[in-house]
């Protein structure tokens, strides 16, 4: 078990050959650095991490997925949601063994580094950071524009007020946060449900519809903007579940890993695929997808256009719906912190980064991106900050599946408390359905795929020129592989 206090000598393992492996380069660190770098334990049981699951992704039917519209037209969105639907199922089954299996900090980090070593564990941290990093701005634009409409205060004022209540909340310890967390995501998931029973009345098939065909190849009223406009409707359909693969960064803070994690992905994802089938029917159902299809806060103007002026549906929806926005930057910044925190105590990032308080609250991992964020969503491009976040999340899906295939076959016996139904043909769905999301990316939005390709390869160039030679035996990620070479040499000896 990781984080136990192993080290590949005690397997027999020579200094040298603990100190270099697979192409990185190891070194000691005295018991005070993993003093300095706690999480809190026990904070979360399944339902906790099945909202915050939620939790994660729930911003994702208040606004950024009506920009597909524009793409593809409601059919063209219909497909991509079924497709990245289908995707995200696949991965969640295949998360919840993997995070029932290797039940650390780093998430996706861990399980890559445990089936395709330092290089591969770096590649997926890495795409998932600039998912995190990135979506939490791209969310305090939404926030913005609701604000907005609300009380006709909007841009950098409210992105920065956001920022400093919510990291400060997390600065004071999860436990608090989590549940503070559940409690606006129950209150956003009451508003998606009203809004859908006021927009029921004002149902018109026609209204979905109601964009008109362009000259692409394959147009018609189903799919306006042809085949291509389908394909570019892929990311958009990404947006109603990005983020749910965060759960398990949590998993040092879950009282029981092996169980809560697979109930809580699961759990969660069910429940996002019928938010995501409610919001896509009866949105643009209500107001026509014409209406919504370049809006930032899509909810309220649906209703205010479905009844033909402002009224009490519109207002709570906008205030209650503030509430989804909340919970998925909330969340995120959460997730960002964890996956940060678990590849620098790993050594891949700068050590400083995962440092802990008294809290047991990596401060300095929260505060940092939070900069960072802020500077980003004050250019208030919120479509743009979201085709680089699911260029991040699309890469760390493949790579993911990926290291459920390699570690189904190249370790079958494994202790995998729960198991994938349908083993690697489920991952491999999934896998397929990744590197086409991630060809899309480049399709709906080519600057952004590319910005965010630059920042990835810097990335990669820090880890291949410096923190690779700079590793840390003793992080629990580190010591899985560690001790897994260490007992595979052993059986075969």
């Amino acid at each position: 078990m990781a984080g136990n206090g192993f080290s590949g000598r005690e397997f027999g393992m020579s200094e040298q050959e603990r100190r270099t492996r697979q192409g990185a380069d190891y070194e000691n660190v005295g018991a005070d650095y993993l003093e300095q770098r706690q999480l809190q334990k026990g904070a979360a049981g399944w339902v906790l991490l099945a909202g915050l699951g939620v939790a994660y992704v729930i911003s994702g039917d208040f606004a950024g997925w009506n920009f597909g519209l524009a793409e593809g037209g409601w059919g063209g969105m219909l497909i991509a949601t079924i497709l990245m639907g289908t995707m995200y199922t696949a991965m969640v089954f295949a998360l919840a063994e993997l995070s029932s299996t290797i039940p650390t900090a780093g998430g996706g980090y861990g399980f890559a580094r445990r089936a395709m070593g330092p290089w591969g564990g770096f590649m997926t941290g890495t795409a998932i950071l600039i998912e995190y990093a990135i979506a939490p701005a791209a969310i305090a634009t939404f926030i913005g524009g609701y604000v907005e409409a609300l009380i006709g205060i909007g841009g950098w004022v409210v992105y920065l007020a956001f920022y400093l209540i919510f990291v400060g909340i997390h600065l004071y310890g999860v436990g608090e946060a989590l549940k503070l967390m559940f409690a606006i995501t129950a209150i956003a998931v009451v508003a998606l449900l009203v809004f859908v029973i006021g927009m029921i009345p004002q149902f018109e098939v026609a209204n979905l519809f109601d964009i008109d065909p362009t000259n692409a190849a394959g147009s018609s009223s189903f799919l306006p903007f042809g085949l291509v406009g389908l394909w570019a409707a892929l990311p958009y359909g990404i947006w109603f579940f990005l983020a749910i693969e965060g759960v398990p960064l949590a998993a040092e803070e879950t009282r029981d890993p092996a169980t809560d994690m697979p109930k809580g992905l699961i759990a969660g994802m069910m429940a996002l695929l019928v938010f995501a089938a409610l919001i896509l029917v009866f949105a643009p159902g209500g107001a026509g997808s014409s209406v919504i299809q370049d809006s930032d806060n899509p909810l309220p103007l649906a209703v205010e256009s479905a009844y033909g002026g402002s009224n009490a549906l519109g207002s709570f929806v906008n205030i209650a719906g503030l509430a989804g926005l909340v919970a998925s930057f909330f969340s995120i910044i959460f997730a960002y912190s964890r996956q940060i925190f678990a590849l620098s105590r790993a050594g891949y990032l700068p050590r400083l980064l995962s440092i802990t308080g008294g809290r047991r609250t990596p401060w300095v991992a929260l505060i940092v991106p939070g900069v960072i964020g802020f500077v980003l969503s004050i250019t208030g491009d919120g479509a743009r900050l979201l085709n680089v976040a699911v260029f991040g999340a699309t890469i760390s899906y493949a790579l993911m599946m990926l290291a459920h295939i390699v570690l189904r076959r190249r370790e079958p016996d494994l202790e995998r408390p729960y198991r994938t139904p349908g083993g690697v043909a489920t991952s491999g769905v999934a896998l397929v359905l990744a590197v086409l999301a991630v060809i899309a990316t480049f399709i709906v939005d080519v600057r952004a795929a590319f910005i965010a390709l630059g920042v990835y390869a810097l990335f990669l160039a820090y880890f291949g020129l410096y923190s690779r030679h700079h590793l840390v035996a003793q992080a629990p990620e580190e010591e899985f592989a560690t001790i897994e070479k260490a007992e595979s040499e052993l059986a075969g000896s």
